[in-house]
């Protein structure tokens, strides 16, 4: 099984939240599912540009 860049980010900060307590374990799921879900529409392509020229922004500081 392949799993891709984003996926294993995405585990890794929902296990570091989920150490810290900052989230619940409900929460923490909900996020996850709609982050995947988002991956799958049509706005993916529009928020990965933002999230691209975020971190532009953010080299530039």
């Amino acid at each position: 099984m392949i799993v891709s860049v984003s996926a294993a980010l995405l585990l890794a900060v929902v296990v570091v939240l989920l150490r810290q307590r900052a989230v619940g374990i409900g929460s923490a799921l909900a996020c996850t599912a709609f982050g995947f879900f988002l991956a799958f529409t049509g706005i993916a392509p529009a928020v990965e540009a933002f999230l691209a020229a975020l971190a532009r922004l953010a080299t530039l500081v």
